[in-house]
C-alpha cells in the first residue's frame, strides 16, 4: 500500500490518499488543536507539533501545517503515522 501526497489550493494544505479506505461512511471529521477524535490516526497526527489541523473523509486526511513549517519536514512524518496504522 502506498499514501500519495497531493497539493490543494492552499500551500499550507496537502491531501494524503490511501489506496485503503481510512473512515467508513459519508461523514467527514476534523480535528482542530485543544480538540480529539475517535480516530486514533486523527489524533497522533495532532500531536505533530507542526501540524494546525487536520480533516478526513473516506480515503484521505488533509494535514493543514503551521506556516512556518517546511513540507519537507512534515511529509515523512506524516507518511509515518499512516504507515504504522496500515495505509
Amino acid at each position: 500500500m502506498a499514501v500519495i501526497t497531493e497539493a490543494t489550493p492552499n500551500p499550507n494544505a496537502m491531501k494524503f490518499v490511501s489506496d485503503k479506505q481510512i473512515f467508513p461512511g459519508d461523514k467527514s471529521v476534523s480535528v482542530r488543536p485543544g480538540e480529539t477524535s475517535d480516530y486514533t490516526i486523527l489524533n497522533e497526527l495532532m500531536e505533530l507539533v507542526e501540524v494546525d489541523n487536520v480533516f478526513g473523509y473516506q480515503f484521505f486526511i488533509t494535514i493543514t501545517k503551521k506556516e512556518t513549517v517546511s513540507w519537507k519536514t512534515i511529509i515523512p512524518k506524516v507518511e509515518a503515522v499512516m504507515t504504522a496504522h496500515g495505509y
